[in-house]
């Protein structure tokens, strides 16, 4: 279920299924990068203004699902229109910056991105664009990530599947919220 929270400011709530914590795993597969299944977590949050702030950890995974070592982070934030025009700009640590365009998708939570322009230090490696498509899949966050560099054509490299990740907090809040069982439980099912 999305809920819209009610200090969200009202340019937002288009992209409201974004909010909250997520994670779960993925894979990664780019020539000459390290074929691997990588864990993530992905915050997106708000404070009022017209904008979600984003921010993504990744770590690759050993074959039992343990963390071995950080593979990407990348922070942002992120606009939509009237017009269900989205715009990103992301910062990466591998000393990338991007501003992305797309649009939320007619009666779907679905968002595709393009990368219209990319800056790159001189320590980063190459790249020279990126397509995203993220969605909203039976309460999940889905996405994938596209990448082309000089060398390389644009290409799927990165995809992942994450899940909602409900806090004590919200755990305690809901419990506050629940409505009125009956003592047996099994009636509530009736």
């Amino acid at each position: 279920m999305i809920e819209i929270p009610s200090d969200l400011h009202p340019d937002l709530v288009p992209l409201a299924f974004l909010i909250g914590k997520w994670a779960g795993a993925g894979v990664s597969d780019f020539p000459g990068a390290e074929k691997c299944n990588f864990g993530q977590e992905v915050t997106f949050s708000h404070d009022g203004r017209d904008f979600l702030e984003y921010v993504s950890h990744t770590w690759v995974l050993d074959a039992d699902g343990n963390q071995v070592r950080p593979l990407e982070s990348e922070s942002g934030y992120w606009r939509i229109d009237k017009d269900r025009k989205v715009e990103v700009v992301m910062v990466r640590d591998q000393g990338v910056v991007e501003i992305w365009y797309g649009e939320l998708a007619n009666q779907k939570p679905q968002i595709d991105l393009v990368t219209d322009a990319v800056a790159r230090t001189a320590a980063s490696g190459p790249y020279t664009g990126g397509k995203r498509l993220y969605g909203y899949v039976k309460s999940d966050l889905m996405w994938v990530g596209e990448k082309a560099t000089p060398e390389v054509e644009l290409r799927p490299y990165m995809s992942a599947h994450l899940k909602k990740v409900v806090t004590p907090e919200e755990v305690a809040e809901m419990a506050r919220n629940l409505e009125d069982m009956p003592d047996d439980g099994i009636a509530f099912f009736k």
